[in-house]
């Protein structure tokens, strides 16, 4: 029997089969009025509404979710709360060197106020800070990881270490690993526990949060939905990878699939080969690159790219995922833990994560129209979030003239314009290809063919406006 053939697939996460759903909130009852109407109940959403709230306790917030919080990315992620963001290189051509740097430490900062705002209001998401082991199995991957090294250590992460294969086994017995880079800016947690834990927190604050609620047009001081409309002098779109699905926005930011796995509890016996006593998060240096967490509960959870996009910017509904991806997917975990080759597969799924034409996180507010908007996170959205609320929180006090420019609203990706995608066939087309070209990329560099990064993969680093 295939070790895969009892794995629930689907189901939203496994996250949510472990922990539960949460109880239905109420959707709008009617047209309404707030303050601050925030569209989107994930990380981004929350967040926001969170640290309005505590910096303004007199604001009227409203949240519009169009299933239920943390139905998208912030219930389906890999658990990684580190500190990478996207578009730092573009940022720094941009703005210049320090500008990125300001950048970057914020980042840093934004994984341990996650980790305090998440002990203050007793959230327990079983957050664990062992940093980020990111390693590398052929030369190709190796001459990589030391430039994004030297890379991280220009932009001040002087606390960063570059390991030798036996250091990098001391940690974790990853199979064919010859390096690894450790930064301390980073923490495993299980994600569906700290959307939960937000949520409440928000409420407990006095925001009114409606669900079951779809948002179909954004307009200035107008959140239109099918049950009424909400009226605000702000109105802030936080849906990520879900941004296609309101009007006008199908060619913002494209919704990039991203599948998962998580295997059965493993026994002490294979951890004993495995070790991964410090439960780092995980990653290596490969294109289609793989993210995996050691969880709580001492199971494996592993994750890639699979289905890349879906033709016209399509989502899924419930996190179901190819039979080829999951195959895909243990296959690289025994791969990577050949230890765990017996382990059964318990679950599967998939989410999408929005991908700016130019790889950028953002953070924008219009002060015109009062329409802000953040996103764009390319993957690393659980810490990101958390400095893009802080980020729109500031823009709209300044607005509002509660408070002036601070250290947030002169970051470098704040407005940043990015422009659309191209329409179909083209950006289907564009990303099937962009992908075929890593995964052949990945198959030449791990067969032994070339020691330095494969040039089809520079190559679709340039024109798909990665790097």
């Amino acid at each position: 029997m295939s070790s895969t053939a009892s794995t629930v697939n689907g189901g939203i996460s496994f996250w949510y089969a472990q922990d539960g759903f949460p109880a239905p909130r109420e959707p709008l009852p009617g047209d309404s009025t707030a303050d601050v109407c925030v569209v989107g109940g994930g990380y981004t959403g929350l967040w926001t509404a969170y640290y309005l709230k505590k910096a303004a306790p007199f604001l009227n917030i409203t949240v519009l979710e169009a299933k239920f919080c943390g139905y998208g990315a912030s219930g389906r992620n890999g658990g990684w709360l580190y500190n990478g963001i996207a578009g730092r290189d573009r940022y720094a051509a941009l703005h210049g060197h320090d500008a990125a740097v300001r950048l970057q430490q914020a980042m840093n900062d934004a994984v341990g106020e996650v980790i305090r705002v998440a002990a203050e209001e007793d959230i327990d998401a079983d957050i664990h800070q062992g940093g980020v082991l990111e390693v590398a199995r052929t030369p190709a991957q190796l001459e990589r990881l030391k430039a994004f090294h030297a890379a991280e250590v220009a932009f001040g992460e002087k606390d960063r270490l570059l390991l030798g294969a036996r250091e990098t086994a001391e940690r974790i017995r990853v199979a064919g690993a010859i390096a690894a880079g450790w930064t301390p800016h980073g923490a495993r947690l299980q994600p569906v526990k700290l959307v939960k834990g937000l949520a409440a927190a928000v409420e407990a604050l006095g925001v009114t949060v409606h669900e079951s609620t779809p948002v179909t047009e954004i307009r200035p001081k107008h959140a239109v939905t099918p049950y009424g409309t909400v009226r605000a002098p702000y109105i802030l779109r936080c849906t990520e990878g879900f941004t296609a699905t309101v009007k006008g926005e199908r060619r913002a930011w494209l919704p990039m699939n991203s599948s998962m796995i998580a295997t059965e509890p493993l026994p002490p016996s294979v951890w004993e080969t495995i070790g991964w006593d410090g439960r780092e998060t995980l990653g290596d240096m490969a294109h289609a690159y793989v993210y995996a967490q050691r969880t709580a509960d001492d199971r494996i959870a592993i994750g890639g790219r699979g289905v890349p996009y879906r033709f016209g910017s399509r989502t899924d509904s419930d996190g179901s995922t190819a039979p080829a991806t999951v195959e895909a997917l243990r296959d690289m975990l025994v791969r990577f833990f050949p230890a765990a080759a017996r382990a059964r597969v318990d679950h599967a799924w998939s989410g999408v994560l929005g991908v700016p034409r130019d790889w950028c996180a953002t953070v924008t507010l219009d002060r015109s129209t009062g329409l802000g908007w953040a996103g764009g996170y390319v993957g690393s959205g659980v810490t990101t979030t958390n400095l893009a609320a802080r980020t729109l929180r500031d823009l709209v006090q300044q607005d509002s003239g509660q408070s002036g420019p601070t250290d947030l609203t002169t970051l470098p990706w704040v407005n940043h314009k990015v422009r659309k995608w191209e329409p179909e066939p083209l950006r289907w087309l564009g990303v099937q290809a962009m992908y075929a070209a890593y995964r052949g990329a990945d198959r030449r560099e791990s067969s032994g063919r070339t020691t330095t990064t494969d040039r089809v993969a520079r190559l679709a680093d340039r024109i798909s406006g990665r790097h």
